[in-house]
């Protein structure tokens, strides 16, 4: 069955939630529980749900991926680890394409796997950090579309 994407309304907070602390457990093990459940529930729920267009991929009424994106940035952006490779990612990106003329995004150093995603969809990095600039304490990566 094929993917459902939809812009998000505030119930769909905590799943959203849940999407990406999934997704950012698995793909990015060392630091995997940086947050509790609640944290990143209200987080998503009263940042981002009130600063971001918030978009979703749905099949069969489960959230399988969000990206949360204002004027110029990818906020945040996760595709749950068993459907990644299935154009979701792209499509939701596309999404957020759409509605800005230029967009920034941050992904860490040691993300090899977004790193590609990002540079194959015509992003190019513009500027790496050391592990000062974000809570992770993570050395991280700016990127920048279009080229």
């Amino acid at each position: 069955m094929t993917a459902v994407f939809r812009k998000l309304c505030r119930d769909d907070m905590a799943e959203a939630a849940s999407v990406h602390r999934t997704s950012f457990n698995e793909r990015l093990p060392w630091l995997a529980q940086l947050h509790a459940p609640e944290e990143d529930r209200g987080y998503w729920r009263e940042h981002l749900f009130a600063t971001c267009d918030i978009w979703g991929a749905e099949r069969d009424g489960t959230l399988l991926g969000v990206i949360a994106f204002r004027t110029d940035w990818v906020e945040q952006f996760y595709i749950l680890p068993s459907v990644q490779g299935q154009g979701i990612g792209s499509r939701l990106l596309d999404i957020a394409k759409g509605a800005h003329p230029q967009l920034f995004l941050w992904t860490f150093q040691r993300n090899m796997a977004a790193r590609r995603f990002y540079e194959a969809r015509g992003f190019i990095a513009i500027e790496e950090t050391d592990d000062t600039g974000n809570e992770e304490k993570e050395p991280d990566v700016l990127y920048r579309w279009p080229a």
